[in-house]
C-alpha cells in the first residue's frame, strides 16, 4: 500500500480512475456513513452499553468470526428498551459522517446507483435511506411489542441476519440485475463483516477502517472525510 497523500493509501491501481466508468456504490451504515454503532447506543439505554460496545468492537475487528452469533447476544441485551429510546439515538447520537453527503452526491451525478447494505437496523437505515436519496437498502428488523423491544430480530423472506456473506450476496444481486460486473461497483466499509462485499467489487474503500480492513483495501481514508476518495475518483 502506497500514500498518495496524509492519511489516504492506496493498493493495486493507478490514480485517477473515473467515477463512471462504475455503476454501482454500496454503503455500510454504522461508523461508515453515519457516526455511531447504532446497537451500542440503544444499548446505553438498557445500562448495557460497555456490555454490548465490547461485543461490537470484537466483531468489527474481525475477532469473533460468527456475526449472526454476536448479533444475536447484543440484540438480547436490548429486551425491555422501549422504541421511544431509538428515536432518542437517531435525533441526538446519530449524525452523518463528515463528507458523506459530498460523495454520495458525487456518485448520484455520475450516474451511480447506491446501495446502503447494513448489519444494523432498519429503524435507521430507512431513515438514512430517504435522507441521502439512495436507491436501495437491506438491514435487520428488530422485533418490538407493545411500544418495547423483545431482544429478537425478525426472520425476513430472505434470511434472517444481514451479515458478511449477506453483504456481498446483495452487492453480486444488484449487480446481476442491473446487469453489469461486479467490477463496476464501489463498496464502501469500515469493519470485517464488510470485507466479502470488499472483496468483490472493482474498488474497495476502507473508510476510518479497522486494521484488517484497512490492510486489504484499495483505498483506505484514514484522516478527513469520505470526500476525500474523490481525490482518486474522478
Amino acid at each position: 500500500m502506497s500514500s498518495l497523500s496524509p492519511g489516504l493509501f492506496i493498493r493495486g491501481f493507478e490514480p485517477p480512475l473515473r467515477l463512471r466508468d462504475f455503476r454501482l456504490v454500496a454503503f455500510d451504515m454504522d461508523s461508515t456513513l453515519i457516526n455511531i454503532e447504532c446497537v451500542d447506543e440503544i444499548a446505553a439505554a438498557a445500562g448495557r452499553k460497555a456490555e454490548v460496545a465490547a461485543i461490537t468492537e470484537a466483531a468489527m475487528r474481525g475477532e469473533i468470526t460468527d456475526y449472526k452469533d454476536s448479533l444475536r447476544r447484543r440484540v438480547a441485551l436490548l429486551k425491555g428498551v422501549p422504541v421511544t429510546a431509538l428515536d432518542e439515538v437517531y435525533n441526538r447520537h446519530l449524525h452523518l459522517n463528515p463528507g458523506v453527503e459530498t460523495f454520495v452526491g458525487a456518485c448520484q451525478a455520475a450516474g451511480l446507483k447506491t446501495l446502503l447494505v447494513s448489519g444494523g437496523f432498519t429503524f435507521f437505515s430507512d431513515r438514512i435511506k430517504h435522507r441521502l436519496g439512495l436507491d436501495f437498502a437491506r438491514a435487520n428488523v428488530l422485533e418490538m411489542d407493545n411500544g418495547v423491544l423483545t431482544g429478537r430480530l425478525v426472520d425476513r423472506p430472505w434470511g434472517d441476519i444481514v451479515d458478511g456473506a449477506e453483504k456481498r450476496r446483495v452487492v453480486l444481486e444488484v449487480c446481476e440485475l442491473m446487469g453489469i460486473a461486479p467490477t463496476q461497483a464501489i463498496a464502501v466499509g469500515d469493519g470485517a463483516n464488510d470485507l466479502p462485499m470488499m472483496s468483490v467489487a472493482g474498488l474497495s474503500i476502507a473508510f476510518h477502517g479497522k486494521p484488517a480492513v484497512r490492510d486489504q483495501a484499495m483505498l483506505s481514508i484514514e484522516t478527513g472525510g469520505m470526500d476525500r476518495a474523490l481525490d482518486v475518483l474522478r
